[in-house]
C-alpha cells in the first residue's frame, strides 16, 4: 500500500497555548500597577479608627496647672515637647532610654520618665515639672534648699530629676529613714556619685517640711 507523499510532512496539532513575550510583559505591567493599589486599600482598611498622624496634630497638655496648646507629631515624646516646644528644660535628656531618671516629671502625682511617654498620650493628665514647684513666692522649695546645703549636686545634670523624685517621695513618706530614702530614690542615677549628699538632703528637707525627725 502506498502512502500519500504529504502524510509524512504533517505533524499532529498541539492544542496547548503558550504565552508570548508580549503577553507576559503585559501581565506583569498589570500586576505592578494593581498590586500597590490593593496593598494601600488593605492597609487603610486595617487602620483602627481614631488613629492620628503621621503628621503633626494639635493637642493640649496640662503642665504645672496651666493648659499648653502645642502641635506635635504622634511619635514625639513628652520630654522632646517640653524641651523643644515649650521651653521647659528642667527635665534633661541623658539616656533617652528610661533608665537614668534625669528627665523625671510628675504625672498625676507619680514620678515618670518623660522620655518614655508619648506627648499625645499625656493629654488629660496633670503634668508637673521642676519649674512648677522649685520656686514658690520667690522662695525655693525645701528640697531645693536642702540640696544646696548638702552639696547634693556636682555637674547638676541629674539634679532636677532627683529633686522631682525627692519631692514625690516625701509627699508619700514625710518621715523617712536613711535606708528608705536610699530605696525610694533608686530609680535615679548620679554619674558623679553624690548619693550621700542627696540622701542627707532629702532627710533635711523632710525635717524642714515639718514631717521628718531623722535628719
Amino acid at each position: 500500500m502506498s502512502r500519500h507523499p504529504d502524510s509524512e510532512l504533517k505533524q499532529p496539532q498541539d492544542n496547548r497555548r503558550g504565552v508570548s513575550r508580549r503577553g507576559l510583559l503585559q501581565s506583569i505591567g498589570v500586576t505592578t500597577a494593581v498590586g500597590p493599589a490593593l496593598l494601600e486599600e488593605t492597609a487603610q482598611a486595617q487602620t483602627p479608627a481614631g488613629v492620628v498622624g503621621p503628621g503633626a496634630v494639635p493637642i493640649t497638655l496640662t503642665i504645672n496647672g496651666k493648659p499648653a496648646k502645642v502641635s506635635v507629631e504622634p511619635r514625639e515624646t513628652l520630654l522632646d515637647v517640653l524641651r523643644n516646644k515649650l521651653d521647659l528644660t528642667g527635665a534633661k535628656r541623658v539616656c533617652d532610654r528610661g533608665t537614668c531618671g534625669a528627665c523625671s516629671v510628675l504625672v498625676n502625682g507619680k514620678v515618670m520618665y518623660a522620655c518614655t511617654i508619648l506627648a499625645i498620650d499625656a493629654q488629660g493628665k496633670q503634668i508637673t515639672t521642676i519649674e512648677g514647684f522649685a520656686l514658690s513666692g520667690g522662695k525655693p522649695h525645701p528640697v531645693v534648699t536642702a540640696f544646696v546645703n548638702n552639696d547634693a549636686q556636682q555637674c547638676g545634670y541629674c539634679t532636677p530629676g532627683f529633686v522631682v523624685a525627692a519631692k514625690a517621695f516625701l509627699d508619700r513618706n514625710p518621715n523617712p529613714t536613711y535606708e528608705q530614702v536610699q530605696e525610694g530614690l533608686g530609680g535615679n542615677l548620679c554619674r558623679c556619685g553624690t548619693y550621700m549628699g542627696i540622701r542627707k538632703a532629702v532627710l533635711e528637707a523632710a525635717k524642714a517640711m515639718k514631717g521628718g525627725t531623722n535628719a
